[in-house]
């Protein structure tokens, strides 16, 4: 008999965050930086982040998860 164990709060989180429509689809999603300090900590989304091949930058108080592992070119 095998058990599954219970997703953390930090799991179900970033289940949360990664589940999104736009995530799905190689969009992208934000986040407010203080809102990520208090519930999970930027290191571990940051982690989370790398896993998954993605990219982050950091502006205007936000994350903003760029959803693809696609090579990234800043414009301007």
């Amino acid at each position: 008999m095998s058990f599954l164990s219970p997703l953390s709060a930090n799991d179900q989180w970033l289940s949360q965050i990664f589940s999104a429509k736009s995530a799905i689809s190689g969009g992208v999603v934000r986040r407010r930086v203080d809102d990520v300090d208090r519930k999970i900590g930027r290191e571990t989304l940051e982690l989370e982040v790398r896993r998954r091949g993605f990219h982050m930058v950091e502006a205007g108080g936000q994350y903003i998860i760029i959803c693809t592992r696609a090579p990234l070119r800043v414009l301007v």
